[in-house]
């Protein structure tokens, strides 16, 4: 697997605001999951990503977090972990979807790491 960024997250005061102005302003496409009342982006060319709001999953104004894809996410924890990391968020299922994990690098950077539940690991 190359481990491409997959998926990035804009932390947003209220994501439905913030989607309407990326939409408006750079004509990205926005999609809502009712499901988890999660708002999407696809910017043409980049990866797609979404808006989480400010203060799940200990978001701060401001935060950018790149989801890297693996095929197996508790292996990449203990790899992160072992380089001088630190696990911030385990690995959460998202029904139907996948399973992500947040970590910290040693700089103190959040990221991300995602796998399909197409992967059929996690």
């Amino acid at each position: 697997m190359s481990h491409p960024i997959v998926h990035v997250e804009l932390a947003a005061k209220d994501p439905a605001v913030s989607s309407k102005f990326y939409a408006d302003v750079f004509d990205w496409k926005i999609e809502v999951d009712p499901n988890f009342n999660y708002y999407q982006f696809d910017a043409e060319g980049g990866p797609g990503g979404g808006f989480n709001t400010i203060g799940e999953q200990g978001t701060q104004p401001g935060d950018v977090i790149p989801y890297i894809g693996v095929d197996d996410i508790d292996a990449y924890l203990y790899k992160v972990e072992a380089a001088g990391g630190k696990t911030l968020l385990p690995k959460t299922e998202i029904p139907g979807v996948g399973w992500f994990a947040h970590f910290a690098d040693p700089g103190g950077t959040r990221v991300a790491l995602y796998t399909s539940a197409r992967n059929g690991q996690g």
